[in-house]
């Protein structure tokens, strides 16, 4: 057997690989940062092997709450991920798996490449509604692309979408897809009726840095971008840097910033509850945001989610409190589970790819029926 991570978003140690029924594995660490629980790696030589992978360092992990009633993603392809038997005992976190072929892959949750990224945003520019600008680059001196779908006019509302602040969430990445998919077509009534009214700012990627490099929460620097609105810099956080002085540049009315849960079940929103400055417009707004995305998708739920923060208590370092404050926006989390969607299980896939695309054009409609609101 081999076992290897080196490649796009591949993260493993292998300590010991001799026995393919006791493979001792260790997750490594963010680039210049503490963080560790996303992976990402190969087997090689497993066909008809009955192979139990032991990630020792899990107990250590930054969300260990994240493995409990959790499975691991496996593909053969790349493309098609399932999940496979997956335990979390006396702090170890144990794959068991018999491949039917020879190489296979294992991962926190299905794998968005760099390469993908380009090819989708290409695809994109096929559409007359889209153009595209480079906001800067980033510490490694990757391109940060945005993509700005809609004309700009008087009148119009200004809504942003960014994900991958975390870049091992990639469940925003797949989410983008399916939002960008519907708004990009000519035949949705939706798309058509939203940019009458709006136009779209959407970064699709905010730390391909971190996600090239197999982290889950730092960017190259170490940073942690969530908690860099505040004071963004470019040495330590161009993504932020750079957006925050896009978006003051534009305006905004409307951003959803997209992630993943590590421990929850579930797809929630967390908001800007706790800002100084938070009004009764802003409350409304979300209020129908959340009742539009419910009737949108029966994956969305407002039962379970994060406390709200005390009024006047919010962090301001954070995306979605700094912009709701600075911009007298409707700015909201949005969180997708690395396990399966307690309400609706799927046990082969778990929450997943196709699902991620299918909620995010869902929240397409959230929007539609919110841009009204987003104003005196």
């Amino acid at each position: 057997m081999h076992i290897g991570a080196n490649f796009d978003s591949g993260n493993i140690e292998v300590i010991d690989a001799a026995d393919p029924s006791a493979v001792r594995l260790a997750i490594r660490k963010d680039s210049n940062a503490d963080f560790f629980q996303w992976f990402h790696f190969r087997a090689v030589g497993t066909r008809d092997t009955d192979c139990c992978f032991r990630i020792e360092n899990a107990g250590d992990a930054s969300y260990t709450k994240g493995w409990e009633d959790y499975s691991a993603v496996a593909s053969y392809d790349r493309r098609n991920w399932f999940r496979v038997p997956t335990e979390y005992e006396n702090k170890t976190l144990s794959i068991r798996h018999s491949p039917l072929q020879d190489a296979v892959y294992y991962a926190y949750f299905a794998p968005y490449s760099a390469e993908r990224h380009h090819d989708f945003v290409s695809a994109c520019l096929g559409s007359p509604r889209v153009r595209h600008e480079v906001l800067g680059q980033t510490v490694d001196g990757a391109d940060l692309d945005l993509l700005v779908v809609g004309t700009p006019g008087a009148g119009k509302r200004l809504c942003w979408t960014i994900g991958r602040q975390h870049p091992g969430e990639s469940q925003a990445s797949w989410w983008m897809e399916g939002f960008l998919n519907r708004l990009t077509d000519d035949a949705d009534p939706v798309a058509r009726a939203v940019l009458e009214s709006a136009v779209l700012y959407v970064v699709p990627h905010m730390n391909p840095d971190g996600a090239f490099r197999g982290n889950l929460r730092a960017n190259a620097a170490g940073a942690n971008l969530n908690r860099e609105w505040a004071e963004p810099t470019m040495e330590k956080s161009p993504e932020v840097f750079l957006t925050r002085a896009r978006m003051r540049e534009t305006g905004v009315d409307f951003c959803l910033d997209v992630h993943g849960d590590e421990g929850l079940p579930y797809i929630f929103i967390a908001g800007s509850d706790g800002i100084p400055s938070l009004n009764d417009r802003q409350v409304n707004s979300r209020k129908i945001y959340e009742e539009a995305l419910l009737r949108a998708s029966p994956d969305y739920q407002m039962e379970h989610g994060y406390p709200k923060a005390p009024a006047g208590k919010g962090n301001l370092t954070m995306c979605t409190a700094h912009v709701a404050e600075y911009f007298d926006a409707l700015a909201m989390t949005l969180e997708m589970p690395f396990k399966d969607n307690a309400n609706a299980p799927d046990p082969r896939h778990g929450w997943s790819p196709e699902r991620c695309r299918r909620f995010g054009g869902a929240c397409l409609d959230a929007l539609y029926a919110t841009i009204g609101s987003l104003r005196d």
